[in-house]
């Protein structure tokens, strides 16, 4: 490169103005502007070191978050739960948790699957072990796959003793 290329002036080269600010020096006297109380008036919880009131204080009044209602709730049984498009399945020979997992397709804190969708499947694909819904069985079919169903989990039944339940 020569001499000249390097001092030709382009746009990425210029120094864009406004783009930092110089710090304000505050409590440097009263000429300054901002000797004394440094910006911050006279007295008072605002103008001491460390001190403000926390985000959502109202001056004792009762806070805007308290005045609603509470609602709702995060059920942590649904962080195991992923539902998965036929899509996603299509080009795997067969598909149980584990080989969803081995491809990326959940991650491995999942526990349960069900797969959902309407699509036309490039090749057979055998389900074993999920959870499967009308259309997405369908689908699967039609391409020559199968699905072998869940057994479903057992219904503990009221006033049954645990000891009983656990034997059975």
């Amino acid at each position: 490169m020569s001499e000249n290329e390097t001092n030709k002036m382009s746009l990425n080269s210029l120094s864009n103005k406004g783009t930092s600010k110089n710090r304000k020096r505050v409590g440097r006297g009263m000429g300054s502007g901002t000797g004394k109380t440094a910006g911050r008036g006279h007295k008072g919880q605002k103008s001491r070191t460390g001190g403000n009131v926390r985000p959502g204080f109202e001056g004792g009044q009762m806070p805007l978050q308290m005045r609603l209602p509470k609602f709702g709730f995060s059920s942590r049984k649904n962080n195991h739960l992923k539902e998965v498009n036929v899509k996603n399945i299509n080009g795997l020979e067969t598909v149980t948790l584990e080989t969803l997992k081995e491809n990326k397709i959940i991650s491995k804190s999942v526990k349960k699957v069900k797969i959902f969708g309407t699509f036309e499947l490039d090749s057979k694909v055998n389900v074993e072990g999920i959870k499967v819904t009308k259309g997405a069985k369908e689908s699967i079919e039609k391409a020559g796959g199968s699905v072998k169903d869940v057994e479903p989990t057992p219904v503990l039944l009221k006033g049954v003793k645990k000891a009983e339940r656990v034997s059975e």
